[in-house]
């Protein structure tokens, strides 16, 4: 626990939501015996969205007699069912297609937690079609989770990318946050950017700090992680203490960035005219374990 904040606020998606029973991925006849299980779920996709069927406002998992053909995926057990992905080449009729981003506010950790690692293995199936190595084809190995080029043999397994969240705090226990144009009025939230080759976390998260708003930090303090596939990030969590507090936004990533106190904070939220992160997001965790409470307002 971070000592200056007693109230850590949880990070949703870093619960242990389901089994991810990898070492059945190469099991064909459990595999065949669990997608004729009646009681095993399959989430649909298309092109990594999620298909949801005309009228509902969620995603919507179906027996695999319900699933159309595609791609299966193994994503594991959870509870008593056995849970997978399919990808489909083409939504179901009476169906259609929604990003993940519609749903990340809404949905509870558990299923978030799956939903998450279907998009993200649909992600990668999407990008890598060919071999990055030799350009070659590839075939679908371990239920999904490995690619296996036909022609030099190289195996390709699931990227993800490092990415660092922060949320900056100063002397006067204020915390910075930023906005970015594309965003509704209002709207802020912590800072972020990616770790680029042979840098540190650490490093990632004062360069990006100083790259998008000018303030230089000093102290940084692990919070916790959480996967994020858009398309395949890990976002790691910190909190920065900062050694400069003028602001000098960089008008590219971040379009404005603010000092908040927690009065102004609880003040604008309640008012509607400052909307704070929301949802399973690990940005409203770092906010919210600042503020000492569940966040006013809404995202």
């Amino acid at each position: 626990m971070l000592t200056n904040y007693p109230h850590q606020a949880p990070i949703a998606l870093s619960v242990h939501a389901h089994n991810r029973v990898a070492g059945r991925r190469t099991d064909q006849a459990w595999l065949e015996q669990v997608w004729a299980d009646p009681g095993t779920r399959v989430l649909v996709l298309h092109d990594a969205a999620l298909v949801v069927p005309d009228g509902a406002d969620e995603p919507h998992w179906v027996s695999p007699a319900d699933a159309p053909a595609g791609q299966r995926v193994l994503l594991g057990e959870y509870g008593d069912q056995v849970r997978f992905a399919v990808l489909a080449a083409e939504p179901p009729a009476g169906t259609r297609t929604e990003p993940l981003r519609a749903f990340v506010h809404t949905l509870d950790a558990d299923e978030a937690a799956l939903t998450l690692h279907a998009v993200a293995l649909a992600e990668w199936h999407g990008s890598h079609r060919f071999c990055p190595r030799c350009g070659g084809a590839v075939t679908v190995s371990e239920a999904g989770h490995v690619l296996v080029c036909d022609s030099c043999g190289r195996s390709q397994f699931p990227r993800t990318d490092p990415a660092v969240i922060m949320l900056v705090t100063d002397g006067e226990d204020r915390c910075l946050l930023g906005r970015q144009e594309r965003w509704p009025e209002g709207r802020y939230s912590t800072l972020a950017g990616f770790v680029e080759p042979g840098e540190s976390l650490e490093q990632a998260v004062a360069r990006e700090v100083e790259e998008e708003v000018g303030v230089v930090v000093e102290a940084v303090d692990y919070f916790g992680n959480q996967p994020w596939p858009f398309p395949a990030s890990l976002m790691v969590g910190f909190f920065a203490s900062a050694a400069t507090t003028d602001i000098n936004v960089d008008g590219a990533e971040i379009s404005d960035a603010r000092w908040f106190t927690r009065e102004e904070m609880r003040a604008e939220a309640e008012a509607g005219t400052l909307l704070l992160p929301g949802g399973i997001s690990i940005s409203r965790s770092l906010v919210e374990t600042w503020y000492g409470g569940t966040l006013p307002g809404q995202w």
